[in-house]
């Protein structure tokens, strides 16, 4: 393991499709209650805003927040590979995961989101959080992905924005899911100027959304 000022403790864990990282951002000693482990997107790695954010923010409510780049990333390739790639990979990195001997929630953003929900309930997960999921690609309803996402069989929480491409929260389906919608928020929870909303505010949103509802988790 490193430490590198400002992005917590770094550790690298090999998988069959290369070295993963995971970035450790602990809650404080004798205070933390689960492991948040988040994937990344499929466009990005884990400097996206609401990862940033609830890495920020969570430690301070008890809840270890794990960042974890898949192998393509840091391999420094810039197209993720098939879904079984990414599965199998974060298979394989689980048990790093588990280490702190706590309870973990399995969560990631956009492609990460369909990772957890496919990989939760075999893993042995406490509940799924997912940000952004990608319920279909833009433009083509008719290709739901919603089976991922009401497999999961735990608690589960999907934030997602008011007017993303990817499944307005009109779309979803009804299931046993808390939904929270960030209003006028795109895939990446950017909104328009018009909509006089800051970043900031709408990472507290997301951040506040997020803590809530694993406060309402059991141990």
């Amino acid at each position: 393991m490193n430490t590198t000022p400002g992005t917590g403790t770094t550790e690298q864990v090999g998988t069959a499709a290369g070295p993963a990282r995971i970035t450790w951002h602990r809650a404080p000693s004798g205070t933390a209650r689960r492991v948040l482990a988040l994937g990344h997107g499929a466009g990005g790695g884990i400097g996206a805003r609401d990862l940033r954010a609830l890495a920020a923010a969570l430690p301070a409510d008890g809840i270890t927040v794990a960042l974890v780049e898949q192998p393509w990333r840091v391999a420094g390739k810039k197209i993720a590979p098939a879904p079984r790639t990414l599965d199998t990979a974060w298979r394989a990195l689980w048990p790093a995961l588990e280490r702190p001997g706590l309870p973990v929630i399995a969560a990631g953003r956009s492609a990460g989101a369909r990772v957890a929900c496919r990989t939760a309930r075999e893993l042995g997960a406490a509940a799924v959080l997912t940000l952004s999921f990608p319920l279909h690609p833009p433009g083509r309803p008719e290709r739901s992905r919603s089976a991922e996402l009401l497999g999961t069989g735990l608690p589960t929480l999907v934030v997602q924005g008011g007017n993303d491409p990817f499944g307005k929260p009109a779309e979803f389906p009804e299931g046993a899911y808390t939904l929270v919608e960030i209003p006028a928020a795109d895939h990446g929870f950017a909104v328009p100027a018009r909509a006089g909303v800051t970043e900031a505010e709408i990472m507290t949103t997301v951040t506040d959304a997020v803590r809530e509802w694993a406060r309402g988790l059991r141990e």
